[in-house]
């Protein structure tokens, strides 16, 4: 075999210069590098797919990887050089359901230093390093980026989808387990709803006025801020979430207690709570002249200048509830607190009605509705009472709060699963069959899926 050996190779005219004819093959010796030709942006196929994880890349090649039965990892070169080129594709159409992870192995994909993953199935990416700015870049695909998005995900209660999001719904104990914690491309904050049970309204065995209970405290975090919640200054930022299982508690409404004695405030509810924030159970309504308990939200005072009881007890921030109203009459008892307002004071006269327990929130435009309520309404206070002689009873407050009995009218239980507060029940001169407990709470978490 004859052997040539030069310098360089000019053509003898023009620019053009040809080696070898056509249909022959040029081939570079083993080990020799090549110079000025630059890159077509094709690699090398390597036939045989990968099933086991993780895969080295070599710049230059393409891999099929074969998902069938495990994700699986490939680590991009790590020590590129501007121009490296490595093509993956999903070579059993399974990366939707075992994605194929990108290592970016210290370097950035398409600008971004997070791992990318391949999740849609068929799909074949190359990607080029350009530099440390913008590290590896999809090529090919510009319509369809490479995922640098991550999502979280998570388990527990009752789960429901909304458009691109994950509602779970706890309407007793339970644990949220957050198995993926995303990343802030995708999604790693949730949204929270958290509302404690109402309490009990007070109930008077010798006739009188007394007052409503109070809502139980709300707790609120949304992602998207200013939040399209309002009154807004009671809406705090979302929560950013761990991989990690977060306790649900959910508490009880304040049980019903129509024949307790004078001067007795009604049951208090329970707490609810997720990750570090806890909503307190809704102070119980008095009667006589004895002032409301606090809580969350505090409960109505008793007739003849019963003080309501304290809302935001203990205190967060945001506020978590309002406090109860003061009774003023003779025989008319004062409403409970809610989310978004104080107890109604109860007139001073004895035919004058009830007053009104403090309104709650629509939460509905973030957290949906709950047991088929279609504004999605939480946490309304208590409504108060009348007792003897009859005066007219004013509504518990909007959001689940329990209404008083009054002239013609019985008392009402908060709502269960909405932390409203019960209305008040006095006795003498009052219609039967009232009742006066409060409404159980509920525990709601929101994160975008995809």
């Amino acid at each position: 075999m004859s052997k040539i050996e030069v310098n360089a190779i000019e053509p003898q005219s023009g620019t053009t210069l040809t080696i070898g004819a056509s249909g022959d093959t040029v081939t570079l010796a083993a080990g020799a590098s090549q110079s000025g030709f630059g890159r077509s942006g094709s690699v090398n196929w390597d036939t045989t797919p990968k099933t086991t994880t993780p895969v080295t890349a070599v710049s230059g090649n393409g891999y099929f990887i074969n998902t069938t039965s495990i994700a699986i990892t490939v680590n991009l070169p790590s020590t590129p050089a501007a121009g490296d080129i490595v093509a993956i594709a999903d070579y059993a159409n399974t990366s939707a359901t075992n994605n194929i992870t990108v290592g970016r192995n210290g370097f950035k994909i398409d600008g971004e230093a997070i791992d990318a993953k391949i999740k849609i199935n068929g799909q074949v990416y190359t990607l080029v390093y350009v530099d440390a700015t913008e590290g590896w870049k999809t090529v090919g695909q510009t319509f369809n980026q490479i995922s640098t998005a991550e999502f979280v995900a998570a388990t527990g209660g009752t789960i429901t989808t909304c458009g691109n999001y994950k509602i779970h719904t706890f309407t007793g104990p339970g644990t949220f387990t957050v198995t993926n914690a995303g990343n802030p491309i995708g999604s790693n904050s949730v949204d929270y709803l958290v509302v404690a049970g109402g309490a009990a309204g007070s109930g008077k065995n010798n006739g009188g006025g007394v007052g409503g209970g109070g809502a139980g405290g709300i707790r609120i975090g949304t992602v998207c801020q200013p939040s399209p919640l309002s009154p807004a200054p009671l809406i705090a930022p979302g929560f950013t979430v761990s991989a990690t299982a977060y306790p649900i508690a959910v508490g009880g409404g304040g049980a019903c207690s129509t024949t307790i004695p004078s001067g007795t405030a009604g049951t208090s509810g329970a707490s609810s709570s997720f990750s570090t924030f806890t909503a307190a159970g809704g102070g119980g309504g008095n009667s006589a002249t004895a002032s409301g308990a606090s809580g969350g939200s505090g409960g109505g005072g008793g007739e003849t200048g019963g003080i309501g009881g304290a809302g935001n007890t203990p205190p967060v921030s945001p506020s978590q509830g309002n406090s109860g109203g003061t009774g003023n009459s003779p025989s008319i008892g004062a409403g409970g607190g809610g989310f978004t307002a104080v107890g109604e004071n109860s007139t001073p006269s004895a035919t004058s009605p009830t007053g009104a327990g403090g309104a709650g929130i629509n939460a509905g435009p973030i957290f949906g509705t709950v047991n088929g309520s279609p504004a999605g309404y939480f946490g309304g206070g208590g409504g108060a009472s009348s007792g003897n002689p009859p005066a007219p009873a004013k509504a518990g407050g909007l959001g689940g709060g329990g209404r008083g009995n009054g002239l013609g009218q019985s008392s009402q239980s908060g709502t269960t699963n909405t932390g409203g507060g019960g209305g008040g029940h006095g006795s003498t001169g009052s219609p039967a069959g009232g009742t006066n407990a409060g409404g159980s709470g509920i525990v709601i978490i929101r994160y975008k899926f995809q």
